[in-house]
């Protein structure tokens, strides 16, 4: 399960310490979101990352400043969906420039995994489950333990 153009990465990660701050809206989505992280991390060498459950999307931004201190990475997770008012916009918008803002503040990378989408189905074809086109859970993971892996490695 890969998103059309995504990069296949390895990664060892072994001894980084990586928590998990996922939203709590949508249940069947992000517990695939979840379970994709998870296993993305165990495919990295990370076993029992720490999962932090917030309320909804916008909260991802203030738990992953709070952990941001005492970890080497961060997968955040959620999804939004479109209903009939800007609402999603303004969700949207906010999550990406809090979460974007920390990692840069910080040093600290953050996989996003927060699907933005147009309906649950999209939502449900991203989440990594059975049947589902993309595991967007397992790819922020990735991501986030193969940036921290660079930066690690960098001698600057």
């Amino acid at each position: 399960m890969s998103g059309h153009g995504a990069p296949t990465i390895a990664v060892d990660g072994t001894g980084l310490r990586v928590a998990i701050v996922a939203a709590s809206w949508h249940d069947v989505v992000m517990d695939g979101l979840v379970a994709g992280a998870v296993r993305g991390l165990a495919d990295a060498g990370i076993e029992s990352p720490a999962v932090v459950r917030v309320p909804g999307a916008v909260e991802l931004s203030v738990a992953c400043a709070r952990l941001a201190p005492t970890h080497d990475a961060l997968v955040a997770l959620g999804v939004v969906i479109r209903g009939g008012t800007p609402h999603f916009d303004y969700v949207c918008s906010g999550v990406t420039t809090g979460l974007t803002q920390i990692s840069i503040t910080t040093g600290v990378p953050i996989g996003f995994g927060v699907l933005t989408c147009d309906d649950e189905q999209q939502a449900l074809d991203r989440a990594g489950l059975e049947g589902s086109s993309e595991d967007k859970g397992h790819e922020a993971a990735t991501a986030a333990v193969a940036t921290a892996v660079t930066l690690r490695d960098l001698h600057v």
